[in-house]
């Protein structure tokens, strides 16, 4: 497995594989690996013959007091991940590398989907998302990237910044990998302190408790939200950013559910902003 952090060595080994007819996928990560991460991998080592794993914290996804600083980062254990799981490249640049000239002045914005949810928490959160995946697809050129479903509003947004830039590249999405007790998979999950993290089930079993009511028959998003909003409040731990149950692919707030509906929160357990979510068909 190769390690590279410049552009010059990122392009060259990619020009080298395409010349061999090779077919590439792309794993974007910001480091601190986990099996969610590694899911993404395996799936990306069975439809493609090379695989690019990228690790770079983007300075330009985070907000003034967010946790930029100090997120977590251990580049030789995720090298050892990476290369049990058969990575062939780690893709690690420095932000000077992937921001050479400072302060970036050339942005690609996706509107709309990017008004609620961790969009309207995060102001700006997603424009720096899709400005540092837009970069690493015109550098690695991948044939497939690879995303969890945890991250359910940039799914979708990258979704639609591939099509309605004509990216020639396949967006491919995979399911939540959680816990034994439901805990959905994350970097930040470091962050839990003592009791904290069994406080932080309630996220899923407030999930649970809505996708039971639907299975019973309600249809109602403000009855559901109710209910879960309910649950989590019970929780001394919790406090609410949002809960939203929303259509699938638009990100629009629905009243009654219908078709593909995406029920997602944003909830602090102490002093870390967990998000998880399920989508439901109706």
């Amino acid at each position: 497995m190769l390690l590279l952090t410049t552009l010059a060595d990122m392009k060259a080994w990619i020009t080298a594989r395409r010349k061999e007819g090779k077919k590439i996928g792309l794993v974007p990560t910001m480091g601190y690996l986990h099996q969610g991460h590694m899911a993404l991998v395996t799936s990306a080592k069975r439809d493609c013959d090379a695989v690019v794993l990228s690790i770079f914290v983007n300075p330009l996804q985070f907000g003034q007091g967010e946790d930029y600083e100090v997120y977590p980062r251990d580049l030789k254990r995720d090298s050892q991940l990476a290369q049990e799981a058969g990575v062939d490249v780690i893709f690690a640049p420095t932000v000077p590398e992937m921001y050479p000239r400072g302060k970036q002045k050339t942005f690609v914005e996706v509107e709309k989907l990017t008004e609620r949810l961790c969009g309207a928490s995060r102001p700006g959160h997603f424009r720096g998302v899709t400005t540092v995946v837009t970069k690493l697809f015109n550098i690695i050129t991948p044939d497939y990237a690879y995303f969890g479903q945890k991250d359910a509003q940039q799914v979708a947004v990258i979704r639609r910044m591939a099509e309605d830039l004509n990216m020639n590249v396949q967006i491919e999405v995979l399911p939540i990998v959680r816990e034994a007790d439901g805990l959905a998979l994350s970097s930040r999950n470091v962050y839990l302190l003592g009791t904290e993290r069994e406080s932080a089930r309630v996220l899923y079993q407030a999930l649970e408790k809505a996708q039971q009511e639907i299975a019973q028959g309600e249809k109602d998003a403000s009855m559901l939200l109710k209910v879960m909003t309910r649950m989590i409040e019970q929780c001394d731990k919790a406090k609410i950013d949002y809960i939203e149950i929303v259509d699938a692919f638009t990100m629009e707030p629905i009243q009654k559910l219908e078709g593909s509906c995406l029920i997602a929160m944003a909830v602090y357990i102490g002093k870390t902003r967990l998000i998880d979510n399920v989508l439901v068909e109706v």
